[in-house]
């Protein structure tokens, strides 16, 4: 299983989704501020593209939001099976 499909991605690009909502940016806006085409954020919050690291920091900054604050609801959301 690809981990762009696994439970705990779904629930990282829920938390991410949220943090723009709740910024009040539309996907247009985020991608303006991101110099990214509107298809870019559509794409990966669609499941359709994967994020890397690097692309997340840039995202939350971008909304304003910081990295551990996305990723402390994620792990509220959907805590991590033990392995």
């Amino acid at each position: 299983m690809k981990s762009i499909n696994s439970d705990e991605y779904h629930s990282f690009l829920e938390c991410l989704i949220s943090a723009r909502k709740n910024a009040d940016l539309t996907q247009q806006e985020l991608a303006d501020r991101l110099n990214k085409p509107q298809s870019f954020v559509s794409k990966y919050e669609n499941r359709e593209r994967r994020l890397d690291v690097i692309e997340f920091l840039q995202i939350v900054r971008a909304i304003g939001v910081s990295p551990s604050e996305v990723l402390r609801k994620m792990e509220i959301n959907n805590p991590f099976k033990k392995i």
